[in-house]
């Protein structure tokens, strides 16, 4: 797969962009070196999607087949999920996990305004 560098999006615009897809499906977009974006048409990105889509599918018919499945009615299930997030709050004992601070009593953070910098000279 090719790459554009940061600098060439900036310079050429979406014509880098367009050069590069027309040579290949994907287009990688590096920043300082480093691969951090990938850029594709949007039927590209449509078969992608379906494709990711089709193996969910896959997975949840393989679990159903396998019996990895609960049948419950709504209140059940809400029910479950309390139990199960219930459950993960509460600090096990000998636990080395950090408490969890609540959110109304958490402090804000203020950064200080830097002082006046004197000039060397």
């Amino acid at each position: 797969m090719g790459s554009l560098t940061a600098n060439d999006l900036k310079t050429r615009g979406v014509a880098a962009i367009e050069a590069m897809l027309a040579r290949q499906a994907e287009a990688m977009i590096s920043v300082r070196g480093k691969d951090r974006f990938v850029v594709m048409e949007m039927a590209q990105y449509h078969y992608l999607r379906e494709c990711e889509l089709d193996a969910a599918l896959a997975q949840s018919k393989a679990d159903v087949a396998a019996g990895r499945y609960v049948v419950e009615s709504a209140q059940e299930h809400v029910a479950r999920l309390d139990a199960m997030l219930a459950a993960e709050a509460t600090p096990h004992k000998g636990s080395l996990a950090p408490a969890r601070v609540k959110a109304d009593r958490a402090k804000p953070v203020v950064a200080k305004k830097p002082g006046r910098q004197r000039s060397a000279g």
